[in-house]
């Protein structure tokens, strides 16, 4: 009997250990050769505006997801709320990982009450608000490769990727693999629907992801930017 068990055991414990080491094998490979696409170069830096912080706030030298609250930074709390609960508890503890809210100057009573509803006693010193002008805040969103406009209220449910580079990224070509399969028109994904789960939950969480394998393969020196994605739009 014992001796059977023993063999349960280890054929069990063979059943577990195999899959997860072969997507262990897998994971750098699979990412060696797909960057996220850079869409949008120069990116505005934020150095015009200013913040409650005791650091400077700025784009450069960090991964940034960029997002516009407008004038009631309260009325959009369940796009903070999904980009709070599915990229940054995520990729907080990332050197140099940050996510800055650009909203305009006199909604500070509006982002404190905000920022109370997000936090419940949680980390939140990579997150930041910045505040500016109305024409700082459409020069910025100009500035950036968009999908639709900003609201009268300064407002967009939409968040971007901004490199430590000032590059914006995002997808040159969108498609899942089903939609390549079937042939479907190439569409790009250049910014990130807050109000969409399914979009922040899979999609820009895997390409934040993506970002940070690209610059750990950088410092590593083994960084390859040909991508199977600009292979597929060539195709």
């Amino acid at each position: 009997m014992q001796k059977n068990n023993l063999k349960r055991n280890i054929v069990l414990g063979i059943l577990f250990f195999l899959p997860v080491a072969f997507l262990l094998m897998l994971y750098p490979a699979k990412h060696n050769y797909i960057p996220l696409d850079i869409i949008n170069r120069n990116v505005e830096d934020i150095s015009r505006f200013s913040s409650n912080s005791d650091e400077k706030i700025e784009l450069a030298d960090h991964i940034t997801v960029l997002g516009f609250l407008g004038k009631t930074p309260l009325n959009n709390s369940i796009a903070a709320s999904n980009l709070k609960e599915l990229v940054y508890d995520k990729f907080k503890g990332f050197k140099k990982f940050q996510i800055v809210i650009v909203v305009p100057e006199g909604a500070e009573k509006d982002v404190e009450e905000l920022h109370k509803e997000i936090a419940k006693y949680e980390d939140l010193r990579f997150w930041h608000y910045v505040y500016g002008s109305e024409q700082e805040i459409k020069n910025l969103h100009s500035n950036l490769k968009v999908e639709s406009p900003l609201k009268n209220d300064l407002s967009t449910n939409d968040v971007f990727i901004i490199d430590k580079d000032l590059n914006q990224r995002g997808r040159l070509d969108a498609r899942d693999k089903k939609q390549v399969e079937a042939n479907k028109a190439i569409t790009t994904l250049s910014a990130y629907d807050c109000i969409e789960v399914s979009i922040i939950k899979n999609k820009m969480s895997e390409d934040v992801r993506i970002l940070f394998t690209e610059y750990r393969q950088k410092r590593k020196g083994n960084f390859n930017s040909t991508t199977r994605r600009a292979d597929d739009i060539k195709k």
